[in-house]
């Protein structure tokens, strides 16, 4: 399953750079590059926890594959549209909308299963490695799509993600067993109420833990603040620092890196004893590495590309730990929603920063909108460490309340 993933991501990765390449060469505009955004992050929002609640009882395995031929069925369709010339801005954002839909599907489908998998104690090993395999797919990926931009059409940079995709499919479904949570009622037919209930059993645990619930409200301002980068990045490197796709490559591949030594320290070391530390030192590193792309000077580009690369350690350290407490402290039948519930919430903000950000990096600056987000995640960061309800999360059992055995660690 891993190896499939392998395929999925870096077909999945080179298409998103040229798409996104696309839009920033032919408009140059933030509000076009907001609306790309916009369009992928809504369904995660809006439509995650029913997915989630969906994939808890469904095949997961089915699932993964389905959403994977979803995705290759809308790209064959662009491919068709770009190669008798009739593609239009609005047909990428429906691909765009698709591939999200898709992904919150397969998301928590393969994040669910790797649960039941791995054992409990390697689980922050195993956060450190999924975010040291984003971070391959983040160095290997943007120089890739660059170079097949300059050799090939575009409709056959697409056909690279058809291939991969059914490379993945294939693995899956004859060389993996996916195994499926134990669940009471898991044959009552899905209803419209019976969805909506899972939904809100996996708002009513998350509510009923109030640090689980007050970390979700601290990624959500981080979000607010970090969509608007990931959304502008291609409008810096054109406007700020007169670069092209190879420059935008080489920062983005720059932020692989970073994930990829990160990962591959935390999969080795496991991070700090108390889980939730490491994740907190990686938001404040991220808040400075942010803040300093902020105030890059527009003739330094390689000081960009080097806090780009502090970057992506400190996403590996941030995000890693927190998969590991989640995955081993909430139940494998309640996985698929729950963790849906929390990517919404903390996903909520992120449209907001999108549409505020777009006319502010159009008339003030992107740097202005890097620097906010990198002051937002050090203060969110340092509140954290302050927050008792916060920083004993991994100590806490689902509810808040922490084991005799925990409390000298906690203290």
């Amino acid at each position: 399953m891993f190896i499939g993933q392998i395929f999925s991501l870096l077909g999945s990765g080179v298409v998103q750079f040229a798409l996104i390449w696309y839009l920033t060469e032919k408009t140059g505009s933030a509000a076009v590059l907001a609306t790309a955004s916009m369009v992928g992050l809504l369904p995660q929002v809006i439509l995650g926890p029913f997915a989630g609640a969906l994939v808890d009882r469904w095949n997961r395995k089915v699932t993964m594959v389905v959403a994977d031929l979803i995705v290759t069925l809308a790209t064959i369709v662009l491919m068709l549209l770009f190669t008798f010339n009739l593609v239009q801005f609005w047909h990428i954002y429906v691909v765009l909308f698709i591939r999200a839909v898709a992904g919150i599907f397969q998301g928590p489908a393969m994040s669910a299963s790797t649960t039941l998998m791995v054992p409990k104690e390697h689980y922050a090993r195993l956060g450190g490695f999924n975010q040291a395999l984003s971070g391959i797919i983040n160095i290997v990926s943007p120089p890739v799509g660059a170079l097949l931009l300059a050799i090939w059409p575009f409709q056959s940079v697409l056909a690279v993600d058809v291939v991969t995709a059914a490379i993945a499919v294939l693995l899956l479904l004859f060389f993996v067993k996916v195994p499926q949570p134990l669940r009471s009622d898991v044959q009552e037919i899905i209803t419209p109420k019976v969805l909506w209930n899972d939904v809100s059993s996996a708002f009513t645990y998350m509510k009923g833990w109030p640090g689980m619930f007050t970390l979700t409200i601290m990624a959500a301002l981080i979000n607010f603040a970090f969509a608007p980068i990931s959304a502008l990045l291609p409008l810096m490197i054109t406007k700020n620092f007169g670069g092209g796709a190879a420059q935008l490559a080489s920062v983005e591949s720059a932020v692989g890196i970073g994930i990829v030594v990160g990962g591959l320290l935390l999969g080795v070391w496991g991070g700090f004893k108390r889980k939730i530390m490491t994740s907190l030192a990686g938001i404040l590193v991220l808040g400075l590495s942010i803040f300093g792309m902020g105030l890059t000077p527009s003739n330094l580009l390689p000081m960009l590309i080097g806090f780009s690369g502090i970057l992506g350690f400190a996403l590996a350290f941030a995000n890693g730990p927190l998969d590991a407490i989640f995955q081993a402290k909430i139940p494998p039948e309640m996985q698929g929603r729950t963790f849906m519930m929390l990517n919404s919430l903390c996903m909520l903000a992120m449209p907001i920063g999108i549409v505020l950000a777009a006319p502010i990096a159009d008339h003030l600056g992107v740097g202005v909108a890097f620097t906010f987000a990198g002051a937002m995640a050090l203060l969110v960061a340092v509140y954290g460490f302050l927050k008792r309800e916060v920083n004993t999360l991994d100590l806490q059992e689902p509810g808040g309340k922490i084991p005799v055995a925990e409390m000298e660690l906690a203290e």
